[in-house]
């Protein structure tokens, strides 16, 4: 089938029978006429363009219950492994919302290696940081 220009008269024209015959045969309010036309005519400019391919389906370089060991959570977008994925993930364009979406992975998928996070958690305790200062007593 050959290509059909979409602002080709054959097109238009096209579009108004169908619609008439349409519209002689079905109550259509006149406030749905517009979106009725534009509907019609989509499609029949559709019909000559070629189908798009679907996307390729993601296939992951690591298999997904590989990807978190204590010491380092391995990027399925490159297959490297990575103590923290938020700083890799932004270089990406991603945020891990997105990150989490695009693999299918759960909510609760995390972006920190569990050994990083507790040898942070020790530094941060060990600054005294989470407490509220304590108030020095008057004598």
């Amino acid at each position: 089938m050959p290509d059909i220009d979409p602002q080709s008269p054959d097109l238009a024209g096209l579009t108004g029978r169908i619609v008439g015959a349409y519209v002689a045969h079905n109550a259509v309010p006149t406030a749905e006429l517009p979106g009725l036309i534009a509907a019609v005519h989509g499609a029949l400019a559709a019909l000559g363009r070629p189908a798009e391919p679907e996307a390729p389906a993601l296939v992951p370089p690591v298999p997904i219950r590989k990807t978190v060991t204590p010491d380092a959570i391995i990027s399925l977008e490159d297959g490297k492994p990575y103590k923290s994925l938020k700083r890799h993930l932004t270089t990406r364009g991603l945020t891990p919302e997105q990150y989490r979406a695009k693999w299918g992975l759960p909510v609760d998928y995390p972006m920190v290696a569990a050994n990083y996070a507790a040898h942070r958690s020790e530094l941060a305790k060990a600054a005294g940081l989470g407490r509220k200062p304590q108030l020095a007593a008057v004598a």
